[in-house]
């Protein structure tokens, strides 16, 4: 991966962090937008109800850009209200020769030419590239906007202007316009992002691509909210909008109060009284004269299909489409005032008389479709019977012969092929069989004699049982030629490695390095020691189990000492490595016990029982390589002594008796590597010896 990285200090880090925040937030609010469009865009041409939730009026105590923009856009919206709903209302009605006494209403155009007039405007000044400190953006504006009514500069040393929009006087501070307007995402931030390996993140920041060339320069964010509002004004232009107002009734966010005169103001500001004086006054809807009379002539039996007019006229050209819209008219069950008619178009005064006139269309409409349906469907209905009866007797002759004919040639055929499917797969079957019982021993690998393969010819699959059953066969028959392999001291190691595995498998960490090492017995050779053999006839120890220089623990510091230790078949000794002195010498009956601890380490603990020599001596601690191998021929040895086997206990905390006192064995795992062998740590701490591995 690329790396992308850059060194920022904390604040440009903390900026870098919200203009990631914001933008993601904003991409990922129009992926959604766009997808629930798509989603519920429709690929035939219908008519469409959208929705649009525009955020209000804005004044907090301290405004900033995000504040300019939002009563930007307000004013926008509320601009465009006013200009549909009250001023292009009444040029309306003067052009079409209505009697009518002009609304007077507060137009906020000068408003918004100050904010985004061209060259002049706030935006605009903005936007210049010269413009480098917040001192020098408000000393622009002031040059710019002084002397129009709506701006007011503000006071001497402060950092700030007002604006006198239609809602209210909205005083500005400029702190941060320069750097919220061109708040754009750093390249390597987009860089690093279009690396994620989520599409969605990648379609997020295109601008990421490496192998994307881009040599405009960004866009501000000012220049942003100019286009999508004007691109949006452009869209609901050509649409016919409805507008729906939210007043606020008080500033508790309390139900059931209102503050009379937050609602009076809010009242005012919005012109919701001249717009409530025109619909009272005006005309709620109007349609040209062609659409009204083509969309309503089906009302009147004079006007459909067709109007000839007073003159007779062949066709509708030739008479005059207002003397067909005035029948229309005369014969509704509607009072007439409610109806006039223009120069150009044809205005109806009250929405509930558009509703009936309305509901007098769709009613009308259902009773003509119903004529239409039922002569369709009797035309449809008798051609379809006549021709089914001239055709009927014809194709039921025929297609019953040729289904007759069609079920005997399918019978017969699939009687062949049944009998040849039989005989093909009985045939192959003994073949497949055959093939495998005479080619198993040619496929079985050369090493297969020995137990531990597990190789196997593979077989078909409806010899899988077969191919199971001869397996264990086989398997069976190696082992036995296996064991007949061994001789006396082979099956006695094997029976070591066995009592290994059953004692120490899964509990013993260590266990696994000794499973590749014969269990040699006596590393000393001490069987080929002439003192040695002197000093076993006294002891009647001629037998040597195990023999190896191992270390004792002492009981009192914890060090380790050299010493030899010897295990016969009776006893346990422990001599002079240079002299051969016997020091010790335990009965194998004495032993009962066995303890470790489940780690790395090679240390175990003999437990001696409570007799004469345990109660003075207590039990030996030893340290060494082959505690594996000690422990499984001491449980042997023990085991054929007393007739029962020993206990081995494996844990990481247990007791142990030193004479008269009783120690507290614990073992804490340091980190010891499978591949690194270390001498264990030993402390004695009062009653407690701690190994740490």
């Amino acid at each position: 991966m690329e790396d992308v990285g850059c060194e920022l200090d904390a604040r440009q880090a903390a900026n870098a962090r919200s203009t990631l925040c914001r933008t993601l937030y904003g991409r990922l609010f129009t992926w959604l937008v766009n997808k629930i469009n798509e989603t519920l865009k429709s690929t035939q041409r219908e008519k469409n109800l959208a929705l649009l939730d525009f955020y209000g009026f804005e004044l907090l105590d301290i405004n900033s850009f995000e504040q300019f923009a939002i009563n930007y856009s307000a004013e926008k919206i509320h601009q465009n209200f006013v200009h549909n709903l009250l001023r292009l209302e009444q040029e309306l009605y003067i052009r079409e020769g209505l009697e009518w006494t002009r609304v007077d209403f507060f137009d906020n155009e000068s408003i918004c030419e100050l904010i985004d007039k061209p060259c002049y405007g706030i935006l605009s000044i903005i936007n210049e590239p010269h413009l480098n400190s917040n001192e020098a953006l408000l000393l622009r504006i002031q040059q710019c906007c002084a002397g129009h009514p709506n701006f007011i500069s503000g006071a001497q040393n402060s950092m700030g202007f007002k604006i006198r929009h239609f809602a209210n006087v909205v005083s500005y501070s400029i702190h941060r316009f320069l750097e919220k307007n061109s708040d754009v995402l750093p390249k390597f931030v987009s860089g690093a992002l279009y690396q994620s390996k989520l599409p969605l993140v990648q379609s997020l920041f295109p601008e990421g691509n490496p192998r994307r060339q881009v040599t405009r320069k960004p866009t501000t964010l000012s220049s942003n909210v100019r286009t999508q509002l004007h691109t949006l004004l452009a869209i609901i232009k050509n649409r016919r909008s409805h507008y729906v107002f939210c007043i606020k009734p008080n500033e508790c966010k309390q139900s059931h109060t209102f503050d009379l005169a937050l609602v009076q103001h809010q009242v005012r500001y919005m012109s919701l009284m001249p717009l409530v004086h025109l619909c009272r006054t005006g005309h709620c809807f109007h349609l040209p004269h062609a659409k009204f009379y083509n969309r309503y002539k089906l009302l009147n039996s004079s006007t459909w299909p067709h109007y000839r007019g007073s003159g007779n006229a062949d066709s509708i050209p030739g008479c005059s489409i207002v003397e067909g819209v005035a029948l229309i008219i005369r014969n509704l069950p509607l009072p007439a005032a409610e109806f006039t008619i223009g120069t150009k178009n044809v205005f109806v005064r009250s929405p509930r008389t558009e509703y009936e006139l309305e509901q007098f269309r769709r009613e009308r409409i259902n009773e003509l479709a119903i004529l239409i349906q039922t002569n369709f469907r009797m035309y449809v209905a008798r051609k379809r019977y006549l021709r089914m009866r001239q055709s009927q007797i014809v194709i039921a002759s025929a297609w019953r012969t040729w289904r007759a004919r069609k079920e005997y040639t399918v019978m017969k055929y699939k009687r062949q092929v049944n009998w040849a499917v039989d005989v093909i797969s009985r045939y192959y079957r003994h073949w497949k069989i055959r093939h495998f019982l005479l080619t198993i021993p040619m496929r079985l690998p050369p090493n297969t004699l020995s137990p531990l393969s597990s190789e196997w010819p593979t077989s078909p699959k409806f010899l899988a049982e077969t191919s199971r059953l001869l397996r264990a066969i086989y398997h069976r028959w190696k082992c036995y030629i296996y064991r007949n392999s061994f001789d006396q001291t082979s099956r006695n190691r094997m029976r070591e490695k066995v009592t290994a595995s059953i004692i120490f498998k899964d509990r013993k960490a260590s266990y696994s390095r000794s499973v590749g090492h014969p269990f040699v017995g006596d590393y000393v050779r001490l069987r080929h020691n002439q003192q040695w053999k002197k000093m076993c006839v006294e002891t009647n120890d001629q037998y040597v189990v195990f023999a190896d220089i191992i270390n004792k623990i002492t009981r009192s510091s914890g060090k380790l000492v050299p010493i030899l230790l010897v295990l016969s078949t009776s006893a346990l000794l422990l001599l002079d490595q240079r002299t051969l002195q016997i020091k010790y010498r335990v009965p194998a009956s004495e032993i009962y016990r066995m303890s470790l601890s489940p780690y790395l380490d090679d240390v175990a603990v003999f437990h001696v029982k409570a007799s004469d020599f345990g109660r003075k001596k207590g039990d030996f601690v030893f340290q060494t390589g082959h505690v594996i191998e000690i422990v499984t021929k001491m449980f042997l040895v023990i085991q054929n002594a007393t007739g029962k086997p020993p206990e081995i206990h494996i844990s990481t905390e247990f007791e142990a008796n030193f004479g008269q006192q009783t120690i507290i064995f614990s073992f804490k795992y340091g980190g010891m590597s499978d591949l690194v062998q270390s001498q264990p740590k030993v402390t004695r701490k009062a009653n407690r010896m701690e190994i740490t591995v």
